[in-house]
């Protein structure tokens, strides 16, 4: 295999890994967009979200960029 056969299976395991990561999230009630980016860079890090309990009550979100000037 040479340099860009690597790359390309890499970039589809890297989506895979995406892809799998986000539905996992979802059933697990994580913060699937933390979970798809992680997912993507780190493929393995999937196994751990495997691992991981499902989190009970609302899915966690984080606050937005502009969301201390909406106090005003």
């Amino acid at each position: 295999m040479d340099l860009v056969g690597g790359i390309v299976t890499w970039g589809f395991i890297a989506l895979g890994a995406a892809t799998l990561g986000g539905i996992l999230a979802g059933v697990k009630n994580r913060d699937y967009s933390f979970w798809i980016a992680w997912c993507f860079v780190l493929p393995p890090l999937v196994l751990f979200l495997l691992l991981l309990p499902r989190f009970d009550g609302p899915r966690p979100r984080r606050p937005s960029l502009d969301h201390p000037e909406r106090l005003w």
